[in-house]
């Protein structure tokens, strides 16, 4: 590999026009100087191309929306880089993000890809879900710093040849691509996360959205785990499951007060103090970061995501047990034959 390697960078965007601008500068900003820039508009209905072209950016169009994956994989398609970094739109890169980057993967032949960490401050809305977001999301990617086993696309790089070998995106996903296609990496290559690639994210401002990727994403997870025969290496922790377990049954235990007096406030007493244990480390990060009042409300959020991804797993569960095609969802990854059953859109 040369001593300054081509790096490729591919911004997937749908509908991100407020936040594109500043993307797209932060990575005419990087230190790093050998970067193709291209941004792979899904089919956007705002002002997105608009955008990327005032600063003079090249586009390129999916040509019907397929989403982030469909993306990626045009971009690489369309790009000749050594090295390829996505970046979502939504975010914005530190100067450093890329240099770090290219530096960790020349220095380890057998790590695959580099993938970023965001910062707990969102890049734009400044609500309370978006801090909340913000704070869980930074606080469980620090925790997770090092090996992983699924990718984190806001911000990662991957050596072109490495994705020439596992091949392209799921084209047919689109709320795991991102896992799945971890999955496959690993199999012969680390995956590493890492502080020394920062951006700052434009995180989910709103509740409703939030739950709903959130319920989703815990939803279609089982036919690929179930695929794969073993859990992913990042967020999904014993002590995050149990968390969720906890806070999710203690809500039908609200009930035993109606049945047996006071002395059922016992159980879901003692389910929600173990949700709250079992996420011990993370609530005295927003403590020490914003104080009582802040952790308040980030707890009782937290609540609301563990019972809303334990009821998009329980669902998907069910799913698993009455549907054979959603059985069938990830066995293009996971082909008996080792013929995969998909290609690049």
């Amino acid at each position: 590999m040369n001593a300054l390697p081509l790096v490729s960078v591919i911004v997937p965007n749908y509908n991100y026009a407020e936040s594109l601008d500043l993307c797209l500068r932060s990575i005419l900003d990087q230190t790093y100087p050998n970067i193709e820039l291209l941004m792979v508009d899904d089919c956007s209905t705002d002002q997105s191309v608009a955008v990327a072209e005032a600063l003079g950016v090249r586009v390129v169009s999916t040509g019907a929306n397929g989403g982030c994956g469909t993306a990626r994989n045009v971009g690489a398609a369309h790009t000749q880089g050594e090295l390829i970094c996505y970046v979502d739109s939504d975010l914005a890169l530190a100067p450093d993000a890329i240099a770090n980057a290219v530096r960790i993967l020349q220095a380890d032949a057998a790590i695959g890809a580099v993938c970023g960490i965001q910062d707990a401050e969102p890049l734009l809305h400044d609500t309370v879900v978006s801090r909340y977001r913000g704070l869980q999301y930074h606080y469980w990617s620090i925790s997770s710093e090092g090996d992983v086993s699924f990718l984190f696309p806001a911000v990662c790089m991957i050596r072109r040849a490495v994705y020439d070998e596992i091949g392209p995106f799921n084209p047919a996903l689109r709320q795991t691509e991102e896992v799945d296609y971890g999955y496959r990496l690993t199999r012969r290559y680390r995956m590493l996360l890492t502080s020394e690639v920062r951006g700052r994210h434009d995180h989910d401002h709103e509740l409703r959205g939030l739950l709903r990727k959130l319920f989703h994403r815990g939803r279609l997870r089982i036919p690929l785990y179930a695929r794969a025969r073993r859990f992913g290496k990042g967020f999904e922790t014993a002590s995050r499951a149990w968390g969720s377990l906890a806070a999710f049954f203690s809500l039908p235990a609200l009930a035993l007060p109606v049945l047996v007096g006071p002395a059922g406030l016992v159980l879901p007493a003692g389910l929600l103090a173990a949700s709250l244990a079992f996420d011990a480390g993370m609530y005295r990060f927003v403590l020490r970061r914003h104080g009582l009042l802040s952790l308040v409300g980030f707890a009782g959020l937290q609540f609301v995501v563990n019972v809303t991804i334990t009821a998009g797993v329980a669902t998907g569960a069910v799913q698993w047990l009455l549907s054979r095609p959603f059985r069938q969802l990830y066995d293009a990854s996971f082909p008996v034959d080792g013929n995969r059953q998909w290609k690049s859109a």
